[in-house]
């Protein structure tokens, strides 16, 4: 059949690091966002190169939730920018930044829970489409032969992710572990250049937490950069090519697993214990 993998994408913003080319793809230029008297990110930057598994981690009410939440559009931050791709994205804008190539997944699972699966990642492709509302009410040809290649794509898309067999299940009736696949292929759908993943593992026992990694690698080698918040950290640690941490909104460190695993402020922060708020 057709090659199931999602199509690679390019960016173009590039520099040099030790005669090897790397692109920052998302560069978060010290953002803040404040709720009430919270101030829940302070001056946070940090780069995302293209084709990493990037992690965000820190303790609960560390401002990771927070940091997605502005990057994508639902919160507007309060000061700060963020700048994919070489230009700056639009701020508190969801289906704009979803357009510019940066899709999420949620903590809290949020599908179309009355629709099948297939129906829930055609959902998330008609982003791409062009047919337009015209289109639709006429179905003429061309709005016809869309919605052919939307189907074919969605399809291609469940069986990347591994659960094609219930293509015709409404999403609400899978399991936990193939709901958040699910969810993985809808936001794959809308065709991203960064795939940002809220908690992918929560809630997983261990063997789909083992496949769960294996297909965020899959992603990453088929050419989507991957940026995820996680509790699991020796998932992170096995799986990210560099993490970065929060704590009490601000970062305090920024490396490859192996430096940051070894980072006091790090070990404080996570063993410090009763300060934090979930």
């Amino acid at each position: 059949g057709a090659d199931s993998r999602p199509r690679p994408l390019r960016s173009r913003q590039k520099h040099e690091a030790g005669g090897r080319k790397v692109i920052t793809l998302l560069e978060a230029r010290n953002v803040g966002k404040r709720f009430g008297g919270l101030q829940a990110l302070t001056e946070v930057s940090l780069t995302i190169r293209k084709g990493e598994v990037y992690g965000l981690i820190g303790p609960n009410g560390a401002g990771k939730t927070t940091f997605f939440n502005v990057l994508t559009g639902a919160y507007t931050p309060d000061g700060g920018e963020f700048v994919f791709n070489g230009s700056e994205l639009p701020s508190g804008k969801p289906h704009k930044i979803v357009g510019r190539g940066i899709a999420r997944t949620f903590q809290n699972i949020r599908l179309f829970r009355d629709l099948t699966a297939l129906e829930n990642v055609m959902a998330g492709h008609h982003i791409r489409t062009r047919a337009g509302i015209w289109g639709v009410l006429t179905q003429n040809r061309f709005t016809r032969e869309e919605e052919r290649l939307t189907t074919e794509r969605a399809y291609e898309l469940l069986r990347y992710v591994g659960i094609e067999r219930f293509a015709d299940v409404v999403s609400k009736n899978l399991s936990y572990g193939d709901q958040r696949r699910l969810e993985i292929a809808r936001a794959l759908a809308t065709e991203p250049q960064l795939l940002a993943l809220d908690e992918p593992a929560a809630g997983m026992n261990a063997t789909e937490t083992g496949q769960l990694k294996q297909l965020i690698q899959q992603i990453r080698n088929d050419g989507i950069t991957v940026m995820l918040i996680e509790h699991d950290v020796k998932l992170v640690m096995g799986l990210c090519d560099r993490v970065a941490v929060l704590d009490f909104g601000s970062k305090i460190a920024e490396d490859v697993p192996a430096v940051v695993q070894k980072d006091e402020a790090v070990i404080a922060a996570y063993l410090g214990g009763g300060k934090h708020a979930n």
